[in-house]
């Protein structure tokens, strides 16, 4: 008896950065080809400044967090059978540890080049770097057009 085998999966990382709104449409476009599932994962925390003040402040974020992954969707216009297989996960943690944990077992990491960071003359952000030097499986980085 043949075994069953676990379709496809596709990691792609969103904060709302036109880096990661391509990133995103990448993976979409990927998992259409493949017929894969495209995990959509927005990780925030804390500044570590910021201590138990902020505390009061999560159900905000997390909130916003998941309007961000919602109105990035809605930007690559995936069409009702691709939304089927595309899953939102909001996770509070460390962008790139987030996005390389939730990588394990996957097929591919999908991220863009830089995020929502202050330093726009780096070729790749933090996170995108770290991603690429400890995701275990293969990376892709996509370029935003300001790239």
């Amino acid at each position: 008896m043949a075994s069953r085998q676990e379709p496809r999966r596709i990691v792609v990382g969103v904060d709302g950065s036109p880096s990661s709104v391509r990133a995103l449409a990448w993976a979409v476009r990927q998992g259409r080809l493949t017929g894969g599932l495209v995990d959509v994962i927005c990780a925030w925390q804390y500044p570590a400044s910021y201590g138990w003040a902020m505390a009061d402040a999560e159900p905000g974020i997390g909130e916003l967090s998941m309007q961000t992954l919602e109105k990035a969707i809605a930007e690559v216009g995936a069409a009702a059978e691709e939304k089927a297989r595309i899953r939102l996960h909001v996770i509070k943690q460390d962008p790139a540890q987030a996005l390389i944990e939730a990588a394990a077992g996957a097929d591919l990491l999908v991220v863009g080049t830089r995020g929502h960071s202050g330093i726009t003359s780096m070729l790749l952000g933090s996170v995108s770097q770290r991603c690429v030097h400890h995701a275990p499986c293969p990376v892709v980085v996509v370029r935003s057009q300001e790239d």
